[in-house]
């Protein structure tokens, strides 16, 4: 094989190689298009969970400066 001929064969592959990244790219963009905000994907996930209340008041103690309610 001939260098000429060699590198015509690698530069195919990199070429379907580039041409492949650039289809899952944009899939993953469609994909995100068509998804909701995480932020709304996230939002009433943990309504049903005990701890979540339980958290919810560490934090507004810790926001009000009482932090003894972390003992």
């Amino acid at each position: 094989m001939t260098f000429n001929a060699s590198l015509e064969k690698r530069l195919a592959s990199v070429e379907a190689a580039v041409t492949e990244i650039r289809r899952h790219i944009e899939s993953q963009n469609q994909d995100t298009e068509n998804s909701q905000n995480w932020l709304d994907q996230m939002t009433g996930s943990f309504e049903d969970e005990p701890a979540f209340d339980e958290v919810i008041k560490y934090g507004q103690s810790i926001r009000q400066g009482d932090e003894s309610s972390l003992d």
